[in-house]
């Protein structure tokens, strides 16, 4: 009978315990606490994440659109597109985003060239004369001109669960590239490109 006992009681405080109901809220808080916490840390990531893929898109396209008004371009005045982006990401950090803005030539055979191509750092990314095939078909009209502009921005998620996310996983790089036609005669120049 003294064996017996003990699985007595463990058999009646199991009941005992299965019929009780205090405390069952805490313990369906504590179960769902960590999902709802981890569904509010993605929702917030998300937002951030749309904001500055948002912001990208109007960067990108903002600098075409200006540089499409302009007559003729120069370096320095392609230089001045950053301060563009960077005033549209505020109050995102754009430290690391590249630009490029390329003046594009359709010939009469809708053939279509870099006439002159810009980089942040200065640099040329594209030759005179190359071949440019990702014009989209409805802006590939013969004897135009095209004003590319491609934006690349890297963002990092900081909060959605970084120690469970693989190291190459965490940074999204996010590009834009829009196309442009002149509003102003038959191309933009650019003197010193």
């Amino acid at each position: 009978m003294a064996l017996r006992n003990p699985f007595t009681r463990l058999a009646l405080t199991a009941r005992r315990l299965i019929r009780e109901r205090q405390g069952a809220g805490a313990i369906e808080f504590a179960i769902l606490f960590p999902v709802l916490v981890m569904l509010y840390i993605g929702a917030f990531e998300i937002t951030i994440g749309l904001s500055v893929s948002k912001r990208a898109t109007r960067a990108a396209g903002s600098i075409a659109d200006l540089v499409t008004q302009q007559q003729s371009v120069t370096k320095s005045t392609l230089a001045e597109m950053r301060s563009v982006a960077t005033a549209i990401f505020v109050p995102y950090n754009s430290s690391s985003l590249t630009l490029k803005i390329t003046g594009i030539t359709v010939d009469a055979s809708a053939n279509a060239k870099v006439l002159w191509s810009w980089a942040q750092d200065g640099s040329v990314p594209y030759a005179k004369n190359a071949g440019v095939s990702d014009i989209p078909s409805d802006m590939k009209t013969a004897n135009s001109f095209l004003v590319r502009s491609e934006l690349s921005i890297p963002y990092t998620m900081f909060l959605f669960a970084p120690n469970f996310m693989p190291d190459g996983v965490r940074t999204i790089t996010i590009s834009r590239s829009y196309f442009y036609r002149q509003r102003q005669g038959d191309s933009i120049p650019c003197g010193d490109c």
